[in-house]
């Protein structure tokens, strides 16, 4: 582990107050267009602003909102865990206009906000590139914008978008993200352009957010399936806020039925739980494992790889007690990878400034 490195945090949200912001990095079409429509926010409701879980309420500022103010996020993230680097996702929901030239516009105007106000103002933050996924043109348009800026160093993506991930439509994007070394991120949220749930709508928030599980293993299965990884052999995907628990009764599953059904899909020449572990990795929050160390234990022990946990604190999310963002019951070791050795490995750019 590089001496200089104490921790890389893969998980942190610089929260985006309102559209004003982004109007001074909008062309001047957008700058007016997008007020006179009345259009004042681009916030998803995957974290009701409200709920306990959003922030605690020691991280929230003036307007009630975490993560807003970079002094607080230094002081409440990474100078309070030690963190040499931390990956900035913002969860703007530019996934959510159907208007692809509005999406486009957003896109690129939430990439240059966190540049200019987050990234350029602390050597230690680095960002995930936000796309317009509805367009896959515009998508790896901005990819190739962004990736001249070696501190973006992933390409975010939605759980539940309109398609599933592993369509062949989508592959030009991972091809631009493989070409730059930008692992593709795949966030916990919803486009809301279908439903959350395969039978439909759901009544309550508590449902949205158990169905999230779902849909990564929607994601992992298409991805696995569709020969993504055939195709793009050096293609890295992080699940985050996908929770963990699921990861191995999920792997043997699929693997079981692949057995039975691999003649429809001869480029899958090996079982997933060997594709999993070698293409996919997971942030440790949250954590939806009880607390006790001989559970944690035996679940790493489940994974069979010391390599797929990557830490975060998804800040300002609350999902921990206290100062606990790791799980309890860790060997040292296995802390030392999950905080610096796995990451690194993960998003190849943080190795150029780690050494």
């Amino acid at each position: 582990m590089p001496a200089n490195v104490r921790a890389i945090d893969c998980d942190i949200h610089p929260d985006l107050p309102g559209i004003k912001p982004l109007l001074p990095y909008l062309d001047d079409f957008w700058r007016d267009s997008i007020p006179d429509r009345g259009i004042e926010s681009l916030d998803t409701i995957n974290y009701p602003p409200g709920a306990p879980l959003t922030a605690r309420t020691d991280w929230r500022g003036q307007s009630g909102r975490g993560g807003s103010d970079l002094a607080a996020l230094q002081a409440q993230a990474l100078d309070r865990w030690q963190s040499s680097y931390a990956i900035c996702n913002c969860l703007a929901g530019v996934q959510l206009v159907f208007n692809e030239d509005m999406a486009r516009a957003l896109a690129r105007a939430v990439n240059d906000w966190i540049a200019k106000e987050w990234l350029d103002r602390d050597p230690r933050l680095r960002a995930s590139i936000v796309v317009p996924t509805m367009n896959v043109a515009f998508a790896v348009e901005e990819i190739e914008r962004c990736a001249a800026d070696r501190r973006f160093v992933q390409v975010l993506m939605l759980a539940m978008d309109e398609v599933p991930l592993g369509r062949r439509s989508l592959w030009p994007i991972y091809a631009a993200a493989e070409k730059h070394g930008l692992p593709i991120g795949i966030h916990a949220g919803s486009a809301y352009k279908h439903p959350p749930t395969s039978l439909g709508w759901n009544t309550y928030y508590i449902e949205d957010y158990a169905s999230q599980s779902q849909g990564f293993q929607s994601q992992v299965a298409s991805l696995i399936c569709e020969g993504v990884f055939a195709k793009h052999p050096n293609l890295k995907v992080v699940l985050i806020e996908s929770g963990v628990t699921w990861v191995p009764a999920f792997l043997w599953r699929l693997s079981k039925f692949w057995r039975g059904c691999r003649s429809e899909v001869p480029w899958v020449d090996r079982a997933p739980t060997e594709i999993f572990r070698q293409h996919f990795r997971l942030t440790i929050q949250p954590l939806d494992a009880p607390d006790a160390p001989e559970v944690v234990s035996r679940f790493v022990n489940h994974l069979k790889s010391d390599e797929i946990l990557l830490y975060s604190s998804d800040y300002p999310h609350w999902q921990f007690d206290g100062d606990e963002v790791m799980p309890p019951g860790l060997p040292e070791a296995l802390r030392r990878k999950i905080m610096v050795d796995n990451p690194l490995s993960t998003y190849i750019r943080l190795q150029e400034v780690a050494q």
